[in-house]
């Protein structure tokens, strides 16, 4: 029988199996590209999915997001706040993220899911009923959020497929 962190692991570890599928041997132009004016790129869904995951599951950990212990957010050198995640930017905005390889995406990603592996691994099914954000009626448990976590990436790496079919069929 599976362990809820075994059953969470899996949900992670299914974005970054469909992270890489997205990326992987795109060039910047192709990561760049945007269907309108107003969509959304490869590089943003990804950078943004990453920045979620990284983000959301460091506060619940109580460890420092690895886009600045790490030094991401130099590598990238995007034009942002170092905390923003890619939540409610404008289209202007979205077309500031332009990524220079596929590399940096993955690598990014990479460790943002090694850290979260390593986090969900070690959580027992008693650690979930744990209220990580009171601001919410109800309060948000850990389970909620993690499944959150793993939901909206799901559904951005699905767009970033999306838009990879677009970009290899031109």
């Amino acid at each position: 029988m599976a362990t809820t962190a075994q059953l969470l692991i899996d949900g992670f570890t299914r974005i970054s199996d469909s992270v890489h599928r997205a990326v992987d041997g795109l060039d910047a132009e192709q990561l760049a590209f945007r269907v309108d004016r107003e969509a959304n790129s490869i590089g943003w869904l990804v950078w943004h999915l990453s920045r979620v995951q990284d983000d959301h599951v460091a506060e619940v950990a109580g460890t420092e997001q690895v886009w600045l212990g790490q030094g991401w957010s130099d590598r990238f050198g995007l034009p942002f706040d170092v905390h923003t995640v890619g939540y409610g930017q404008s289209s202007e905005e979205v077309g500031q993220v332009r990524v220079e390889s596929a590399d940096l995406l993955t690598g990014y990603f990479d460790a943002a899911h090694r850290q979260t592996i390593d986090y969900v691994r070690q959580l027992s099914d008693s650690d979930l009923d744990r209220f990580v954000d009171t601001a919410w009626d109800p309060p948000v448990t850990l389970a909620v959020r993690l499944v959150s976590v793993i939901s909206d990436d799901l559904q951005h790496v699905g767009q970033a497929a999306f838009v990879r079919g677009i970009v290899t069929r031109r």
